[in-house]
């Protein structure tokens, strides 16, 4: 199955957060699509899967310049596909709250910054590489506790306010992009929980056949990213296709 056939060809896709697993699994399905040029795997470490086609590059979400030092070396690039596959949910100094008495400035300001703003930023810096008369993706890693329709049991306070604002950007910026690049589609994703660092110390209630590989996860993402339509930019996507009520 050939993915993205409208695509000119060839074309180079950008991966942002390629050092993580299911970034590093996008950089690896794309280096094997055919229509591929290059595969630009950026990461703060600037590690990336090996690839015939993988160029690995260094960016930091968290800091403009660094961004846009990216963007600028992307300036020749056939750019038509850009996955933002970055994002936080708990590190050594961060943990989903479970009530309100847990919550904490700095910690809720660094979970906007990873989650929503800095996606935010690569669209900024990377959207003017995309032409205006081609189709082509932005497309950033969600979350379905974003959703606030879909909240029924509270709790993880930084997390889904954050994943819910950034699903609020890829709306602002679908319906702005809309007049400009008119085959641009610009989505959320939700990989459903994938077997990552991120995931697990939250995986003792999934079912064993409901754990994703991050290969598996990948190619199905990219598959939902191939049957979306104008039309539908700037919608939040499960990795079956389903569209997520905000």
């Amino acid at each position: 199955m050939s993915l993205f056939a409208g695509f000119d060809r060839p074309f180079d896709a950008a991966v942002i957060g390629a050092s993580g697993g299911i970034g590093s699994a996008f950089a690896r399905a794309l280096d094997a699509l055919p229509g591929t040029r290059e595969v630009h795997a950026l990461s703060r470490s600037g590690r990336a899967p090996a690839g015939a086609k993988i160029r690995p590059g260094r960016i930091d979400i968290e800091d403009e310049a660094s961004i846009a030092a990216a963007a600028a070396a992307l300036a020749e690039a056939p750019l038509r596909l850009v996955l933002v596959a970055t994002g936080l949910l708990h590190d050594g100094a961060l943990q989903p709250e479970k009530t309100w008495r847990s919550l904490e400035p700095a910690a809720m300001a660094r979970a906007f910054a990873v989650n929503a703003t800095g996606p935010a930023l690569v669209a900024k810096h990377l959207l003017p590489l995309i032409p205006r008369r081609t189709p082509a993706v932005f497309a950033a890693l969600s979350a379905r506790v974003g959703s606030i329709s879909d909240n029924q049991s509270g709790g993880w306070y930084a997390y889904r306010a954050s994943k819910a604002a950034l699903n609020q950007v890829l709306r602002c910026l679908a319906i702005e992009e809309a007049r400009r690049r008119p085959q641009l589609v610009i989505a959320g994703l939700q990989p459903g929980t994938v077997a990552t660092p991120l995931s697990a110390p939250f995986r003792s209630g999934v079912a064993a056949g409901a754990l994703l590989a991050p290969d598996r996860a990948a190619a199905r993402l990219l598959a939902v990213l191939s049957a979306l339509e104008p039309a539908q930019s700037g919608g939040l996507y499960d990795w079956q296709g389903g569209l997520i009520a905000p």
